[in-house]
Protein backbone atom coordinates (compact mmCIF):
# COMPACT_ATOMS: atom_id res chain seq x y z
CA UNK A 1 0.00 0.00 0.00
CA UNK A 2 3.12 2.41 1.10
CA UNK A 3 4.90 1.98 -2.59
CA UNK A 4 1.57 2.60 -4.31
CA UNK A 5 1.35 5.62 -2.79
CA UNK A 6 4.89 7.02 -3.27
CA UNK A 7 4.71 5.59 -6.88
CA UNK A 8 1.12 7.66 -7.33
CA UNK A 9 2.65 11.39 -5.43
CA UNK A 10 6.32 10.55 -6.96
CA UNK A 11 5.93 13.87 -9.73
CA UNK A 12 3.59 16.04 -6.92
CA UNK A 13 6.54 15.47 -4.47
CA UNK A 14 8.81 16.74 -6.92
CA UNK A 15 7.33 19.49 -7.74
CA UNK A 16 7.05 20.34 -4.39
CA UNK A 17 10.94 19.94 -4.34
CA UNK A 18 11.46 21.81 -7.49
CA UNK A 19 8.64 24.75 -5.18
CA UNK A 20 10.93 24.47 -2.32
CA UNK A 21 14.16 25.36 -4.53
CA UNK A 22 11.97 28.50 -5.81
CA UNK A 23 11.20 29.79 -2.94
CA UNK A 24 15.48 30.20 -1.94
CA UNK A 25 16.53 30.75 -5.29
CA UNK A 26 14.25 33.38 -6.75
CA UNK A 27 14.42 34.94 -2.86
CA UNK A 28 18.48 35.01 -3.09
CA UNK A 29 18.55 36.87 -6.06
CA UNK A 30 17.52 39.89 -4.67
CA UNK A 31 21.35 39.60 -2.99
CA UNK A 32 22.94 39.99 -6.56
CA UNK A 33 20.77 42.15 -7.97
CA UNK A 34 21.39 44.66 -5.20
CA UNK A 35 24.66 44.93 -6.14
CA UNK A 36 23.18 45.46 -9.77
CA UNK A 37 20.77 48.31 -9.24
CA UNK A 38 23.13 50.03 -6.99
CA UNK A 39 25.45 50.44 -9.39
CA UNK A 40 22.77 50.90 -12.38
CA UNK A 41 20.33 53.20 -11.04
CA UNK A 42 23.69 54.91 -8.09
CA UNK A 43 21.96 54.21 -5.31
CA UNK A 44 23.04 54.28 -1.70
CA UNK A 45 23.18 51.29 0.43
CA UNK A 46 20.33 51.49 1.83
CA UNK A 47 18.23 52.00 -1.02
CA UNK A 48 20.07 49.21 -2.44
CA UNK A 49 18.22 46.84 -0.36
CA UNK A 50 14.27 47.94 -1.37
CA UNK A 51 14.66 45.26 -3.40
CA UNK A 52 15.10 42.49 -0.84
CA UNK A 53 12.97 45.12 1.30
CA UNK A 54 9.61 44.45 -0.83
CA UNK A 55 10.35 41.00 -1.43
CA UNK A 56 10.14 40.45 2.29
CA UNK A 57 7.19 43.22 3.18
CA UNK A 58 4.45 41.09 1.37
CA UNK A 59 5.17 38.32 3.67
CA UNK A 60 3.59 40.87 5.92
CA UNK A 61 0.42 41.27 4.00
CA UNK A 62 -0.08 37.79 2.76
CA UNK A 63 1.23 35.70 5.80
CA UNK A 64 -1.91 35.59 7.53
CA UNK A 65 -3.94 35.52 4.27
CA UNK A 66 -1.65 32.64 2.94
CA UNK A 67 -3.63 30.42 5.78
CA UNK A 68 -6.54 31.02 5.21
CA UNK A 69 -6.64 30.42 1.31
CA UNK A 70 -4.85 27.04 2.27
CA UNK A 71 -8.10 26.42 4.54
CA UNK A 72 -10.90 27.92 1.99
CA UNK A 73 -9.32 26.48 -1.65
CA UNK A 74 -6.66 23.66 -0.41
CA UNK A 75 -3.48 22.66 -1.29
CA UNK A 76 -3.49 22.18 -4.96
CA UNK A 77 -5.43 25.73 -5.76
CA UNK A 78 -2.99 27.42 -3.43
CA UNK A 79 0.19 26.60 -4.96
CA UNK A 80 -1.41 26.81 -8.64
CA UNK A 81 -2.38 30.24 -7.56
CA UNK A 82 1.00 30.90 -5.70
CA UNK A 83 2.75 29.59 -9.11
CA UNK A 84 1.01 32.07 -11.53
CA UNK A 85 2.00 34.78 -9.05
CA UNK A 86 5.47 33.75 -9.20
CA UNK A 87 5.69 33.87 -12.58
CA UNK A 88 4.39 37.22 -13.13
CA UNK A 89 6.92 38.64 -10.04
CA UNK A 90 9.82 37.39 -12.30
CA UNK A 91 8.17 38.69 -15.61
CA UNK A 92 7.82 41.52 -13.94
CA UNK A 93 12.04 41.87 -12.89
CA UNK A 94 12.73 41.11 -16.66
CA UNK A 95 10.67 43.72 -17.72
CA UNK A 96 12.40 46.47 -15.35
CA UNK A 97 15.66 45.45 -16.99
CA UNK A 98 14.30 46.18 -20.31
CA UNK A 99 12.86 49.18 -19.06
CA UNK A 100 15.69 49.83 -17.44
CA UNK A 101 13.09 51.16 -14.36
CA UNK A 102 14.36 50.67 -10.65
CA UNK A 103 10.13 51.31 -9.58
CA UNK A 104 9.24 48.04 -12.05
CA UNK A 105 11.85 46.31 -10.23
CA UNK A 106 10.52 46.71 -7.20
CA UNK A 107 6.72 45.87 -7.98
CA UNK A 108 8.88 43.07 -9.28
CA UNK A 109 10.30 42.11 -5.96
CA UNK A 110 7.20 42.61 -4.26
CA UNK A 111 4.70 40.43 -6.17
CA UNK A 112 7.46 37.61 -6.24
CA UNK A 113 7.31 38.06 -2.30
CA UNK A 114 3.62 37.51 -2.17
CA UNK A 115 4.22 34.17 -4.47
CA UNK A 116 7.18 33.43 -1.90
CA UNK A 117 4.57 34.23 1.06
CA UNK A 118 2.13 31.48 -0.47
CA UNK A 119 4.70 29.27 -0.96
CA UNK A 120 6.14 28.90 2.33
CA UNK A 121 2.72 28.38 3.53
CA UNK A 122 1.98 25.56 0.91
CA UNK A 123 4.81 22.96 0.41
CA UNK A 124 5.25 21.90 3.98
CA UNK A 125 2.66 20.51 4.87
CA UNK A 126 2.08 19.34 1.30
CA UNK A 127 4.85 17.76 1.44
CA UNK A 128 4.42 16.11 5.22
CA UNK A 129 0.76 14.86 3.32
CA UNK A 130 2.19 13.34 0.25
CA UNK A 131 4.26 11.29 2.92
CA UNK A 132 1.21 9.96 4.70
CA UNK A 133 2.50 12.06 7.75
CA UNK A 134 4.51 10.90 10.61
CA UNK A 135 8.01 10.18 10.09
CA UNK A 136 7.79 9.91 6.28
CA UNK A 137 6.25 13.01 5.88
CA UNK A 138 8.82 14.74 8.22
CA UNK A 139 11.47 13.09 6.05
CA UNK A 140 10.09 14.81 3.15
CA UNK A 141 10.12 18.00 4.92
CA UNK A 142 13.80 17.62 5.54
CA UNK A 143 14.38 16.61 2.20
CA UNK A 144 12.99 19.57 0.86
CA UNK A 145 14.81 22.16 3.21
CA UNK A 146 17.87 20.51 1.98
CA UNK A 147 17.17 21.43 -1.16
CA UNK A 148 16.14 24.87 -0.51
CA UNK A 149 19.54 25.21 0.83
CA UNK A 150 20.85 24.38 -2.42
CA UNK A 151 19.48 27.12 -4.00
CA UNK A 152 19.65 29.39 -1.67
CA UNK A 153 23.98 28.63 -2.01
CA UNK A 154 23.51 28.63 -5.89
CA UNK A 155 21.66 32.09 -6.16
CA UNK A 156 23.98 34.38 -5.18
CA UNK A 157 27.19 32.83 -7.09
CA UNK A 158 25.34 32.70 -9.96
CA UNK A 159 23.83 35.90 -9.78
CA UNK A 160 27.65 36.97 -9.23
CA UNK A 161 28.91 34.76 -12.16
CA UNK A 162 26.49 36.46 -14.55
CA UNK A 163 27.04 39.90 -12.96
CA UNK A 164 31.22 40.01 -13.66
CA UNK A 165 32.31 43.09 -13.24
CA UNK A 166 29.74 45.28 -11.37
CA UNK A 167 31.04 48.37 -12.85
CA UNK A 168 28.50 49.15 -15.94
CA UNK A 169 26.67 45.93 -14.47
CA UNK A 170 22.53 45.96 -15.60
CA UNK A 171 19.60 43.84 -14.43
CA UNK A 172 19.22 42.64 -18.08
CA UNK A 173 22.61 40.33 -17.14
CA UNK A 174 20.66 38.28 -14.68
CA UNK A 175 17.99 37.33 -17.54
CA UNK A 176 18.78 33.61 -18.09
CA UNK A 177 18.42 32.85 -14.25
CA UNK A 178 14.85 35.21 -15.09
CA UNK A 179 14.39 32.40 -17.79
CA UNK A 180 14.44 29.54 -15.52
CA UNK A 181 12.99 30.63 -12.72
CA UNK A 182 10.13 31.30 -15.31
CA UNK A 183 10.70 27.81 -17.03
CA UNK A 184 10.42 26.16 -13.71
CA UNK A 185 7.07 27.75 -12.41
CA UNK A 186 5.69 27.08 -16.33
CA UNK A 187 6.57 23.26 -15.46
CA UNK A 188 5.64 23.18 -12.15
CA UNK A 189 1.78 24.44 -13.25
CA UNK A 190 1.73 22.24 -15.64
CA UNK A 191 2.23 19.22 -13.90
CA UNK A 192 0.45 19.87 -10.84
CA UNK A 193 -3.05 21.22 -12.87
CA UNK A 194 -3.44 17.57 -13.79
CA UNK A 195 -2.24 15.93 -10.66
CA UNK A 196 -4.12 14.22 -7.97
CA UNK A 197 -3.63 16.02 -4.58
CA UNK A 198 -5.03 14.69 -1.18
CA UNK A 199 -7.39 17.39 0.44
CA UNK A 200 -7.42 16.54 4.39
CA UNK A 201 -7.73 19.86 5.73
CA UNK A 202 -10.43 21.75 3.62
CA UNK A 203 -12.74 23.33 5.67
CA UNK A 204 -16.16 22.96 5.30
CA UNK A 205 -19.03 25.47 5.83
CA UNK A 206 -19.76 25.00 9.60
CA UNK A 207 -21.81 26.62 12.23
CA UNK A 208 -20.31 29.55 13.90
CA UNK A 209 -18.71 28.42 17.06
CA UNK A 210 -18.61 31.26 19.94
CA UNK A 211 -15.28 33.15 19.65
CA UNK A 212 -12.87 32.52 21.19
CA UNK A 213 -11.48 34.96 24.09
CA UNK A 214 -7.73 33.70 23.81
CA UNK A 215 -5.56 33.31 20.63
CA UNK A 216 -1.82 32.63 20.19
CA UNK A 217 -1.42 36.49 20.98
CA UNK A 218 -2.49 35.73 24.68
CA UNK A 219 0.80 33.67 25.05
CA UNK A 220 3.47 36.17 25.99
CA UNK A 221 6.26 33.38 25.26
CA UNK A 222 4.58 33.31 21.62
CA UNK A 223 4.45 36.89 21.15
CA UNK A 224 8.28 37.06 22.00
CA UNK A 225 8.60 34.48 19.76
CA UNK A 226 7.53 36.45 16.87
CA UNK A 227 9.59 38.79 17.79
CA UNK A 228 12.30 36.79 18.06
CA UNK A 229 11.66 35.61 14.34
CA UNK A 230 11.21 38.67 12.78
CA UNK A 231 14.53 39.65 14.07
CA UNK A 232 16.17 35.99 13.24
CA UNK A 233 15.21 36.38 9.32
CA UNK A 234 16.72 39.98 9.25
CA UNK A 235 19.65 38.98 10.87
CA UNK A 236 19.93 35.61 8.16
CA UNK A 237 19.34 37.52 5.49
CA UNK A 238 21.37 40.84 7.12
CA UNK A 239 24.98 39.09 7.25
CA UNK A 240 25.38 38.04 3.42
CA UNK A 241 23.79 41.03 1.85
CA UNK A 242 25.73 44.00 3.96
CA UNK A 243 28.90 41.46 3.65
CA UNK A 244 28.49 41.49 -0.33
CA UNK A 245 28.17 45.01 -0.49
CA UNK A 246 31.04 45.69 1.47
CA UNK A 247 33.19 43.11 -0.08
CA UNK A 248 32.12 44.38 -3.82
CA UNK A 249 32.30 48.26 -2.66
CA UNK A 250 35.01 48.43 0.00
CA UNK A 251 37.44 45.96 -0.63
CA UNK A 252 36.98 45.88 -3.98
CA UNK A 253 36.71 42.08 -4.68
CA UNK A 254 35.29 40.56 -8.22
CA UNK A 255 31.50 40.54 -7.96
CA UNK A 256 32.15 36.44 -8.83
CA UNK A 257 34.30 36.20 -6.12
CA UNK A 258 32.27 37.81 -3.33
CA UNK A 259 28.91 35.58 -4.88
CA UNK A 260 31.40 33.21 -4.10
CA UNK A 261 31.95 33.92 -0.28
CA UNK A 262 27.82 34.52 0.17
CA UNK A 263 27.10 31.44 -1.39
CA UNK A 264 29.73 29.40 1.29
CA UNK A 265 27.86 31.46 4.20
CA UNK A 266 24.25 29.60 2.57
CA UNK A 267 25.94 26.29 2.14
CA UNK A 268 27.43 26.19 5.37
CA UNK A 269 23.57 26.80 6.26
CA UNK A 270 22.96 23.38 4.43
CA UNK A 271 25.18 21.87 6.46
CA UNK A 272 24.24 23.30 9.82
CA UNK A 273 21.14 21.79 8.66
CA UNK A 274 21.94 18.19 8.25
CA UNK A 275 23.81 18.32 11.33
CA UNK A 276 20.95 19.90 13.48
CA UNK A 277 19.00 17.12 11.86
CA UNK A 278 21.21 14.85 13.29
CA UNK A 279 21.25 15.97 17.01
CA UNK A 280 17.83 18.16 16.95
CA UNK A 281 16.21 14.45 18.74
CA UNK A 282 19.00 14.64 21.70
CA UNK A 283 19.73 18.24 21.94
CA UNK A 284 16.84 20.83 23.03
CA UNK A 285 15.59 23.30 20.83
CA UNK A 286 16.24 25.48 24.37
CA UNK A 287 20.04 24.72 24.68
CA UNK A 288 20.17 24.58 20.95
CA UNK A 289 18.89 27.90 20.45
CA UNK A 290 21.75 29.43 23.52
CA UNK A 291 24.11 27.73 22.15
CA UNK A 292 23.92 29.12 18.37
CA UNK A 293 23.23 32.42 19.50
CA UNK A 294 26.23 32.46 21.91
CA UNK A 295 28.65 31.36 19.13
CA UNK A 296 27.02 33.85 16.29
CA UNK A 297 27.39 36.81 19.00
CA UNK A 298 31.30 35.96 19.24
CA UNK A 299 32.00 35.53 15.59
CA UNK A 300 30.14 39.18 14.80
CA UNK A 301 31.91 40.73 17.88
CA UNK A 302 35.28 39.50 16.90
CA UNK A 303 34.70 40.59 13.17
CA UNK A 304 33.28 44.44 14.14
CA UNK A 305 36.77 44.77 16.22
CA UNK A 306 38.90 42.62 13.96
CA UNK A 307 40.95 44.71 11.60
CA UNK A 308 40.26 44.11 7.49
CA UNK A 309 43.10 42.12 6.58
CA UNK A 310 43.03 39.99 3.45
CA UNK A 311 43.20 36.09 4.01
CA UNK A 312 42.85 33.30 1.52
CA UNK A 313 39.52 30.69 2.36
CA UNK A 314 37.76 28.35 0.69
CA UNK A 315 34.76 29.21 -1.71
CA UNK A 316 32.01 27.29 -2.56
CA UNK A 317 32.21 28.04 -6.59
CA UNK A 318 29.51 28.39 -9.51
CA UNK A 319 30.90 24.65 -10.96
CA UNK A 320 29.49 23.38 -8.07
CA UNK A 321 33.59 23.01 -6.72
CA UNK A 322 35.45 24.38 -3.39
CA UNK A 323 38.36 27.06 -4.20
CA UNK A 324 40.24 29.62 -2.79
CA UNK A 325 39.87 33.22 -2.47
CA UNK A 326 41.65 36.17 -0.96
CA UNK A 327 38.75 38.01 1.07
CA UNK A 328 38.80 40.13 4.01
CA UNK A 329 39.55 37.60 7.43
CA UNK A 330 36.25 39.77 8.84
CA UNK A 331 34.35 37.71 5.86
CA UNK A 332 35.62 34.28 7.19
CA UNK A 333 33.30 35.35 10.18
CA UNK A 334 30.56 36.58 9.16
CA UNK A 335 30.70 33.37 6.83
CA UNK A 336 31.09 30.93 9.34
CA UNK A 337 27.77 32.44 11.22
CA UNK A 338 25.63 30.17 8.75
CA UNK A 339 26.32 27.52 10.61
CA UNK A 340 24.99 29.72 13.68
CA UNK A 341 21.63 30.63 11.83
CA UNK A 342 20.73 27.57 9.77
CA UNK A 343 18.82 25.88 12.98
CA UNK A 344 17.52 28.90 14.55
CA UNK A 345 14.24 28.76 12.85
CA UNK A 346 13.22 25.21 13.85
CA UNK A 347 14.45 26.04 17.50
CA UNK A 348 12.42 29.63 17.72
CA UNK A 349 9.53 27.82 16.46
CA UNK A 350 9.40 25.48 18.49
CA UNK A 351 9.46 27.55 21.51
CA UNK A 352 6.81 29.91 20.66
CA UNK A 353 4.72 27.07 20.04
CA UNK A 354 5.11 24.98 23.04
CA UNK A 355 2.09 24.87 24.84
CA UNK A 356 -0.30 26.90 22.71
CA UNK A 357 -2.47 23.44 21.73
CA UNK A 358 -5.20 23.86 19.33
CA UNK A 359 -3.56 27.87 18.74
CA UNK A 360 -0.92 26.28 17.06
CA UNK A 361 -2.17 26.09 13.28
CA UNK A 362 -2.89 29.97 13.61
CA UNK A 363 0.29 30.80 14.88
CA UNK A 364 1.69 29.75 11.91
CA UNK A 365 0.19 32.24 10.21
CA UNK A 366 1.52 35.30 12.44
CA UNK A 367 4.57 33.91 11.79
CA UNK A 368 4.61 33.72 8.47
CA UNK A 369 3.74 37.60 8.48
CA UNK A 370 6.85 38.14 10.70
CA UNK A 371 9.06 36.50 8.08
CA UNK A 372 9.19 40.61 6.67
CA UNK A 373 12.01 40.94 9.38
CA UNK A 374 14.44 39.79 6.54
CA UNK A 375 13.56 42.79 4.25
CA UNK A 376 13.33 45.57 7.29
CA UNK A 377 16.26 44.58 9.00
CA UNK A 378 18.68 44.42 6.17
CA UNK A 379 17.52 48.07 4.92
CA UNK A 380 17.80 49.62 8.27
CA UNK A 381 21.66 47.65 7.87
CA UNK A 382 22.52 49.31 4.90
CA UNK A 383 21.26 52.83 6.19
CA UNK A 384 23.63 52.00 9.37
CA UNK A 385 26.50 50.96 6.56
CA UNK A 386 25.61 54.50 4.75
CA UNK A 387 26.11 56.54 8.26
CA UNK A 388 28.65 54.66 10.00
CA UNK A 389 30.50 52.18 7.88
CA UNK A 390 29.77 49.00 6.63
CA UNK A 391 31.29 46.99 9.69
CA UNK A 392 30.15 49.20 11.96
CA UNK A 393 26.60 48.32 10.95
CA UNK A 394 26.79 44.58 11.91
CA UNK A 395 26.21 46.25 15.83
CA UNK A 396 22.61 45.86 14.65
CA UNK A 397 22.89 42.13 13.63
CA UNK A 398 25.15 41.45 17.26
CA UNK A 399 22.02 43.07 19.04
CA UNK A 400 19.79 40.60 17.20
CA UNK A 401 21.86 37.75 18.37
CA UNK A 402 21.58 39.29 21.77
CA UNK A 403 17.66 39.04 22.02
CA UNK A 404 17.48 35.75 20.50
CA UNK A 405 19.93 34.52 23.47
CA UNK A 406 17.55 36.55 25.62
CA UNK A 407 14.74 34.41 24.07
CA UNK A 408 15.97 31.02 24.59
CA UNK A 409 17.39 31.53 28.06
CA UNK A 410 14.18 33.40 29.62
CA UNK A 411 11.54 34.95 26.92
CA UNK A 412 10.64 30.97 26.16
CA UNK A 413 9.20 30.42 28.97
CA UNK A 414 5.31 29.92 29.17
CA UNK A 415 3.99 31.59 31.88
CA UNK A 416 0.05 31.47 30.41
CA UNK A 417 -0.12 27.60 31.65
CA UNK A 418 -3.70 28.60 32.91
CA UNK A 419 -4.91 29.15 29.31
CA UNK A 420 -7.00 26.29 28.35
CA UNK A 421 -5.61 24.58 24.76
CA UNK A 422 -7.48 21.43 24.47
Amino acid sequence: MNSTKQKNYALPIAMMFALFFMIAFVTGLQNPLGLIVKDQFSLSNFQSQFGNLANFLAYACMGIPSGILLQRIGYKKTALLAIVVGFTGVGITFISGLMANFIVYLLGAFVAGFSMCMLNAVVNPMLNTLGGGGNKGNQLIQFGGSINSIAATLAPVLGGYLIGDIVGAKITNANPVFFLAMGIFALTFIVLYFAQIPEPFVSKKEKTKEKDKYSPLSFRHFVLGMICIFIYVGVEVGIPNIMNLFMTNQVMIDATIAGSVVGTYWFLMMIGRFLGGLVGAKISSKVMLTVVATVGLLLIISAIFMPVTMMEMPVFKSDISFGMAEVPVNCLLFVLCGLCTSVMWGGIFNLAVEGLGKYTSAASGFFMMMVCGGGILPAIQGGMADAFGYIDSYWLIAAGFVYMLFYALVGSKNVNKNIPVD
